[in-house]
């Protein structure tokens, strides 16, 4: 090290000062003394120049580990990822083999995705749109929608990759039907006030009778574009606030009775079919409007929908940790194929009757995205000639919390 040739050199300097003195004493010339002192420290300084200084010591370098393969790194992708040579699938990823088959590596990449557009693609020139992408249908079932992104990586190698778009498409069809169907609901009871309007702007104003009479429509007309406002802008607050799970606690047998009395006088005075069994219950963890809502929504379709004089029961039980409420009525029943579709917004059985009992379309997806807010079950099912039966599961408040 630097230091230790330092402290060599002042001690051979030394040396040659001691031999120096040493010299004098024994009686030597001064001058030849002197001199030779001096050759002395001039010996010592040409070999401390001569000496080469020990290096620094060098800092430790960290290890770098081997970067890893091709594989390896598409294996860490959720979304099926292929990388092809030419037109062979080299390697591929679990999600990639899990949808195109395991057999995919070692095949022509045309036949592991057999669709004319993605053929086309990965057969064309890689700077061709290399940023292009290409939207394929039928690839693992016939409603999937895939968009597929094809890279070029170099020596005649690319990197293919699906986006599931599956659920992106049908919330777009969603949003499209939803706005057509809003539009249709406005629209028809917009037409018919206009209609009556025209027409007693003209010549029915002077039959009183008959003024009464359209201006009863146009009144009924008007409560129902009401009603239908009211329940899509309900539907949209039920939506904002379904992944904020409710706090208050709600006596769930209380509300039941309470929406009884409400609905006692209405639907055409079937408030004496109304027939409640109700258990103790537990209560439950949620918001008693919109559980208020779900039970008037439920209890009135029943009601609305039920043979007249037939009972239309209303069950509470507890069920484990749940309560369980069911709405069961006697009517006309539901066909099987009709039932999937009964939560969607403005779906009808029957449209025509549904808007002769004041129906908006909009009740049973009401039901569903407070069920789903509630964290809790939703279950429809229906006979034709017998009847049908909305079971509702909520789960019970913890005894800390009620």
């Amino acid at each position: 090290m630097a230091i230790g040739s330092g402290i060599r050199t002042l001690a051979a300097a030394g040396v040659a000062v001691a031999g120096s003195v040493a010299g004098f004493l024994l009686g030597a010339d001064i001058n030849a003394v002197a001199v030779a002192a001096v050759a002395g420290l001039a010996a010592v300084l040409i070999a401390a120049s001569g000496e080469a200084p020990e290096s620094l010591p060098r800092p430790q370098t960290r290890s770098v580990p081997n970067e890893p393969d091709v594989q390896a790194l598409i294996d860490a992708l959720a979304g099926p990822v292929l990388v092809t040579s030419g037109t062979q699938v080299s390697c591929a990823n679990q999600a990639a083999r899990a949808l195109l088959g395991a057999h995919i590596v070692g095949q022509d990449v045309r036949i592991a995705i057999r669709h004319p557009a993605a053929a086309e693609r990965l057969v064309a020139d890689p700077a061709d749109g290399p940023g292009s992408t290409t939207h394929l249908v039928g690839i693992g079932t016939r409603e999937q929608r895939w968009e597929m992104r094809v890279r070029p990586l170099g020596n005649e190698r690319r990197l293919v990759q699906l986006v599931d778009e599956t659920q992106l498409h049908a919330a777009e069809r969603m949003r499209v039907d939803f706005v057509a169907n809003a539009s249709h609901e406005l629209r028809t009871p917009l037409a018919s006030l206009r209609g009556f309007a025209e027409t007693l702007r003209e010549e029915a104003g002077e039959d009183s009778e008959l003024r009464e009479r359209f201006l009863g429509i146009m009144l009924g007309e008007t409560q129902r574009m009401q009603r239908l406002i009211d329940e899509l802008i309900s539907l949209s607050r039920i939506e904002a606030s379904k992944f904020r799970a409710p706090d208050t606690v709600v006596v769930l047998d209380a509300l039941v009775r309470e929406v009884r009395g409400a609905l006692v006088d209405l639907h055409g005075g079937r408030g004496g079919d109304l027939v409640l069994e109700v258990a103790e219950v537990p209560p439950v963890v949620g918001d008693r409007a919109q559980l208020s809502q779900l039970l008037h929504n439920l209890v009135g379709n029943a009601m609305a929908y039920g043979r007249p004089g037939t009972p239309v029961r209303v069950e509470l039980q507890p069920l484990g940790e749940m309560v369980r409420l069911r709405v069961v009525d006697q009517g006309e029943g539901i066909p099987p194929e009709h039932l999937p579709r009964l939560t969607e917004r403005f779906y009808r059985v029957d449209a025509g009757r549904s808007r002769s009992v004041g129906g908006t379309g909009l009740g049973l997806s009401i039901v569903r995205h407070i069920v789903e807010r509630h964290r809790g079950r939703l279950d429809l099912a229906s006979t034709v000639g017998v009847g049908t039966t909305v079971t509702v599961l909520l789960p019970a408040a913890d005894e800390a919390v009620s």
